[in-house]
C-alpha cells in the first residue's frame, strides 16, 4: 500500500478533522461541573427520607393483629368494596 493513498483515505473519511475538533472544543479550565436544580435536591431529600423509613409500620400491624385475635376487627363489605373501587379508579386515571 502506498503511504500517499493512506493520507488520501484519511482525508476522505475526515480522520484528522475529529482530532482538530476535539482540540478546539477543549477550551476552559478543564474541570467538569454539575449543577443540581432545586427540584433535584428535593427529590434527593425525599429519596433519603423514604430509604430511612421502615417498610412496615409495626405499631399499626400489632394493633390490627390484636383486634383480629380478639375478634373485634370488623370491616363491612361495602366499605371494602368502596375502597377497592377508589384505588382501582386512581390506578387507571393516571
Amino acid at each position: 500500500m502506498r503511504v500517499d493513498a493512506l493520507s488520501q483515505i484519511q482525508q476522505i473519511y475526515g480522520v484528522n478533522k475529529s482530532r482538530r475538533t476535539s482540540k478546539a472544543a477543549s477550551t476552559g479550565n478543564g474541570r467538569d461541573a454539575v449543577e443540581i436544580s432545586s427540584i433535584g435536591r428535593d427529590i434527593q431529600t425525599a429519596k433519603a427520607a423514604v430509604k430511612d423509613s421502615p417498610d412496615i409500620r409495626q405499631e399499626k400491624v400489632a394493633a390490627l393483629k390484636a383486634k383480629i385475635q380478639a375478634g373485634t376487627y370488623d370491616v363491612s363489605g361495602e366499605s371494602f368494596a368502596d375502597k377497592l373501587m377508589q384505588k382501582f379508579g386512581e390506578a387507571y386515571a393516571n
